[in-house]
C-alpha cells in the first residue's frame, strides 16, 4: 500500500492514531467535567482516574523505544 509495509502502517496507526484518540478522550473527559459542574477537585479526580490508563500506554511506548524492543 503506497510502498509501505504492513508493519509500518501498523506502527503509524498505533502511534498517531492512538495519540489522536487519546486527545479526543481527554476532550470528552473535559466536557464531562464541565457538564457535571464538577468543580476543581472533581475535574482533577476525573482527569486523574479516567486518564490514568492512557499513562500506561504512553509509558509502554517510551520504554519500548528506550530499550529497543
Amino acid at each position: 500500500m503506497f510502498g509501505f509495509t504492513e508493519e509500518q502502517v501498523a506502527e503509524f496507526g498505533m502511534t498517531f492514531g492512538m495519540g489522536i484518540f487519546m486527545l479526543y478522550m481527554l476532550f470528552i473527559i473535559g466536557e464531562l467535567a464541565i457538564r457535571s459542574k464538577a468543580g476543581k477537585l472533581g475535574t482533577f479526580v476525573l482527569f486523574f482516574v479516567l486518564a490514568f490508563g492512557m499513562l500506561g500506554f504512553v509509558a509502554k511506548s517510551i520504554l519500548t523505544k528506550i530499550l529497543g524492543l
